[in-house]
Parts: structure tokens; sequence; C-alpha cells
């Protein structure tokens, strides 16, 4: 118990300025994504909102992954679409507390551990589809509805304005630590750009555009759903799939940042903090979440390492929601996306990209095909899923051609067989072909000193000489 309950590590100093400022800037970021997912499941902006307050607030205070920043994702919300056009709102509240026990057992059974098997080749191709979905994503941000309804391309001055406040916000997320650390960059690059576009009245989308954000604190809501056996049915399956979803992505953004500032998260504490948000959230009328890498990299990179900075985050969302609602929907969406943009730089993985010559072609296939897959369906869940499972294929093959025998012949004519290399499904049948059951001698001897029978398949593999 007293592993969840120890919060903070005093031991470690922080610079909380800096961790103030860098929650702020994600609170903002963390603005039209919220409104964005919560449109894309069906739901009202504020339900996103509500969800990146309660399980961002949750998982910085009992998470296993200082700095990282949780909220409303679109893996979510892809999954509970359906639902939500099905059944109702209710029913995506009562999932998402489904989902938070079925995290919260999975953190208690300690299986967040299994996030080890994930090869590095599956994480390559994790980060860098998410890179490309994150910057896909912002293409959205030029273009206007037309009279039919429809998203066209933005075109002429206005598309020229666009660009030119977007580019000078990467210009200045990119320059200014070359001149200072002092502030985030993220956070001056929004607050100059929404200064030149406010002073200077310049005519461009801003989130207000998007959605009001204009709310009260999230009220207490029993799911009204009917308790029944019927109802278990319906949710129980996309509860799973959001739990599954859930952790796989936060437990992968763990490991990424755990990369990033060479220091080690906890993953069954993160898995147990993900089940209690999202449970807690489902009763404060928010549509779940996860781990949000795209936050978590503009939190990390501004140099927030606490718990502070996911705070400051929350409590800022929630407050701009109450009292703040009309500065926020000012803001120049060309800020957010420059930001976004620049984000989806920062996540990829150039090395990856420098070492597909060196590394064994497998793993460049495996890596690719993550990165398609998360792509192209918006599903890390079964990207990574198809990634591991090929992967061990992969593995099996591999070792499957390892095994070989070396044979010789004593001088009492006993044929000796000396195994090299796992004996398991993969390698039973080559290990059969070994022997020359017909035309040995009577005393046969096979020894294993090198070797190992990994398997069932293994021992009927050796019943059968």
């Amino acid at each position: 118990m007293k592993y969840f309950l120890n919060l903070f590590d005093r031991s470690k100093k922080i610079n909380v300025l800096l961790e103030v400022l860098s929650g702020l800037t994600v609170s903002i970021a963390l603005v039209p994504e919220a409104i964005a997912f919560a449109l894309i499941a069906g739901l009202s902006p504020l339900t996103g909102l509500y969800a990146a307050f309660s399980v961002g607030l949750i998982t910085s205070i009992f998470g296993g992954r200082p700095g990282m920043i949780s909220g409303a994702t679109g893996a979510v919300a892809v999954v509970i679409v359906s639902l939500a056009h099905s059944h109702g709102v209710e029913y995506i509240f009562a999932t998402v507390v489904l989902a938070g026990i079925i995290q919260m057992t999975a953190g208690f059974l300690k299986l967040g551990k299994f996030i080890r098997l994930v090869p590095h080749s599956v994480m390559f191709g994790f980060v860098n589809g998410l890179a490309i979905v994150i910057f896909l994503a912002q293409l959205d941000s030029f273009k206007v509805m037309g009279s039919d309804g429809q998203l066209d391309w933005m075109m002429g001055s206005q598309l020229n304005t666009m660009l030119a406040l977007v580019v000078l916000t990467m210009a200045i997320i990119w320059g200014l630590p070359r001149l200072t650390k002092a502030v985030p960059a993220s956070l001056v690059a929004i607050l100059v750009i929404t200064a030149i576009v406010l002073g200077f009245d310049i005519d461009t989308r801003n989130v207000g555009d998007i959605s009001s954000i204009k709310g009260g604190f999230p009220p207490f809501h029993i799911p009204d759903v009917p308790i029944t056996f019927e109802t278990l049915n319906i949710i129980l399956p996309y509860a799973f799939i959001v739990a599954g979803v859930g952790l796989i992505e936060s437990l992968l953004t763990l490991n990424l940042i755990d990369e990033i500032t060479e220091s080690r998260g906890k993953s069954n504490k993160e898995a147990v903090a993900q089940g209690m948000a999202n449970f807690v959230t489902g009763f404060f009328s928010g549509m779940g979440g996860c781990a949000m890498i795209g936050q978590s990299l503009i939190n990390i990179s501004s140099g927030a390492r606490a718990r502070l900075s996911g705070i400051v985050a929350a409590v800022m969302l929630l407050v701009f929601i109450m009292f703040g609602a009309e500065y926020i929907e000012k803001m120049p969406i060309a800020a957010l996306t420059g930001l976004m943009i620049m984000v989806a730089i920062g996540t990829f993985e150039w090395a990856s990209v420098r070492a597909i010559g060196k590394m064994p072609n497998r793993d460049n296939l495996v890596g690719f095909l993550v990165a398609a897959i998360t792509v192209l369906l918006h599903n890390l869940a079964l990207a990574v899923l198809i990634g591991v499972i090929l992967s061990a294929l992969m593995f099996a093959w591999e070792n499957a051609k390892r095994i070989r025998a070396r044979k010789h012949i004593d001088e009492k004519g006993t044929k000796h067989y000396e195994i090299y290399g796992p004996l398991f499904f993969g390698s039973a049948q080559a290990f059969a072909e070994k022997f020359d059951v017909k035309n040995d001698p009577d005393c046969v001897i096979i020894d294993f000193k090198e070797s190992r029978v990994n398997d069932m398949s293994g021992i009927e593999a050796l019943n059968k000489i």
C-alpha cells in the first residue's frame, strides 16, 4: 500500500517555475484536442474537456511516470464512437467505469510488466506512425467549411496568413531554446502568435470557431443505464477494448518517456492510476482517456520532470473551462497547429530511418507494418499487437533454424547425437530429420547438454524417435 501512497519524491529537486509554465503550456494545447476527440466520438465538447481534467489530474497524482500527461484521446474516441451512436452517452459513461475497473485489476495483478515484451522495432513503428498521425491531423487546420457543408482547403490570403503564423510558431519553438531555456518555448510561441493576431486584428481561425469551452465543474452523475446482464453484454466488449487500448498506449508512452529522460517509470502503478482515472471520470461526465503522447512530449521537451506540471495542466484546464473560456477561445488555431507539427517532428524516430540498411530486414518490415496500421487504421492497440505477434513468429522461425546435431560413433559402436539449439514447436520437424532411425545401431545416446526441450512439441518429437 505504501507503494501506491508514496505520491511525491521529495529527494529530487524540481524547478517549480518551469513545472508551472510547462503545465500551463500543456493545458492550452489540451483544449482543441479534447474538443476534437469528443466530436470524433459524437459527444459534447465538454465531455472531452471533463475527461482531460479528471484523467489528467488523477494520473498526475497517482501515476507511475511523473511528467506524463493523460486525457481524452483519439484512440479511445475511435473505440466508443459506434456505441455512442447506437446507445447514447450514458452507455459511454458506464463503459468507461467498467474499463477503469479492468485496468485497475490489470495493475494490481502486475500485468504491466508484459509491456517489456514489445520489441524495439514495434516501438519504432508505433512512435513513427503516431508522429505521422499527429502531423496529418493538423492538415484539417488548413481547411474551412464550404457552402456545401464540406471541408475545403483554404485559398489565397487566408491560406498565406495561416501558413505564415504556423511557420512563425515553429520558428519560435525551434529557435528560442538556443537563446534561453528559462521559459518553455511552446508557451512563448503561443503567447506571441496570439498577441500578433489580436494586436493586428488578423482574420484567422481561433479555438472558439471549433466550439465553446465554457462550462462548470464536472457534475457527479451515476450512469443512467439499466443494471442488467443485457447492459453488461453491450458494454463489456467495448470496456475491454478501451481498457486494452488505454493501457497499451499509456505504457508505450511511459517507455518512450523513460528513454528520453533516462529514468524508469512504474508500469503497474500507472495501470492502476489509469484505471482509477477512468473509473472516476465515468461518474463525472467524462468520455475516458489514457496517456497522450503528444502532450507528454510537449511537457517533457519544456523541461518538466515532476508531477506538478501534470497537476497544473489539469487544474488550469478546469480554470479555463469555468472562468477563462472567452480568452482561450480567442487563441489562434495556427499557434496550436505549429506546436503540434513540431511535436510530430520531434516524436518521429529519425534514427530508425538512418538505420534501415543496418537493421535486419525483419525488423524493418515489422516497424513499417506497425507504422502503416497506426496511420491507416488509427488503431494503436491493433498495430502493436500485430507487431508483437509478427516479431514473435519471426523470432521462432529464426530459432527453429538453429537446431543442429553433431554425430559420431565411439569405439563401442554407440552412436552419439550432440544436439545444439532449442527444441520447440518450430524446430521439432527439423530435429526429427537429424536422425537415421532405420540405419542407427541399437545403442544411441542423445546429448542435450547444449540444448533444451522447451515445450510439449519438443517432448512429442522425442517420443517419436
